[in-house]
């Protein structure tokens, strides 16, 4: 059997699309069309049933996918250290939201940069966008804030992130012991705030979490980067809601404080993404050992 017809057929059973596998191939939609239907030929039984959208394996699909995709990693892997071998750097492209990556992520992976692997990153706080631009192969690498669906793309959970409500102290000063748990929502109507989106994504998680309602207020300062968001906060614009590895430094320095301790705290969980079989890319799987590792600490 024709190993190239079988490395289409698994591409297309974990894209779930043919538009999907041909550009992550790099083929045209008729000659990924064109291979399938020879396979199919070739075996005597259908491998897909075409759906409006995309395409859903037979049983038949599902028993030879699951046969021949370990088999056809395996290859790739050695294939892939042997080039790794001729020559020399490989280039890892990483996309996540702007602030983890340039905080976290980056700094975890340069000492790889001694072993010959190249980064470049992109940022993006929108997890369907991060997640559609791995799919179609613009990243290698994503961290994202859901867990993906669907055989094209796996993850596993990377790390938890706790937020913290937080401002300045001239702010904290104004409100009394016990205000913000028994009167969260009225708090916030009152204090200015400084969020990453009009409609408070931070904040309303927060609140959801913490006081179990749904915040009324807009937001005083929007800006689109948690940096910039911390930066505010520090010099008094209102309150904000921050994970904590951003605002710890600023807290031990007495510039923010922490406005509340609740006793199980916000936390949101990133996935560490990647395309099903990439994984057998040696530079790929080196990265993502590294980063799972790392994350240990955090």
């Amino acid at each position: 059997m024709d190993l190239a017809l079988l490395r289409t057929f698994v591409t297309v059973h974990r894209a779930g699309s043919f538009t999907r596998a041909a550009a992550l191939l790099g083929l045209s939609q008729p000659a990924v069309t064109s291979q399938i239907r020879t396979l199919e030929r070739q075996l005597g039984r259908p491998l897909f049933l075409r759906r409006a959208r995309g395409v859903t394996p037979t049983t038949i699909g599902d028993e030879l996918a699951h046969r021949a995709a370990p088999h056809l990693d395996a290859l790739v892997e050695i294939t892939e250290a042997e080039l790794d071998e001729e020559s020399g750097v490989r280039t890892l492209h990483l996309a996540g939201p702007p602030e983890f990556t340039s905080l976290r992520a980056l700094p975890a992976l340069t000492p790889l940069i001694a072993q010959g692997l190249a980064l470049r990153s992109s940022f993006s706080a929108d997890t369907d966008e991060t997640l559609d631009g791995l799919a179609a192969g613009h990243h290698d690498l994503a961290i994202v804030t859901a867990r993906p669906r669907g055989g094209l793309l796996a993850a596993v959970p990377l790390c938890d992130e706790e937020h913290v409500l937080v401002a300045a102290p001239r702010w904290a000063g104004r409100l009394g012991p016990g205000t913000l748990r028994h009167n969260g929502p009225v708090v916030l109507e009152q204090l200015p705030v400084v969020e990453v989106h009009e409609s408070l994504p931070l904040v309303s998680r927060y609140w959801a979490s913490v006081f179990d309602s749904r915040p009324a207020a807009a937001g005083a300062v929007i800006t689109p980067d948690l940096r910039a968001v911390l930066e505010c906060a520090v010099a008094g614009a209102g309150l904000a809601v921050l994970p904590r590895y951003l605002c710890e430094d600023a807290l031990e320095r007495g510039e923010l404080v922490a406005l509340l301790d609740p006793p199980v705290p916000p936390l949101r969980t990133y996935f560490l993404a990647v395309r099903t079989g990439t994984l057998a890319l040696p530079h790929l799987a080196r990265a993502h050992e590294v980063l799972l590792r790392a994350a240990a600490a955090w």
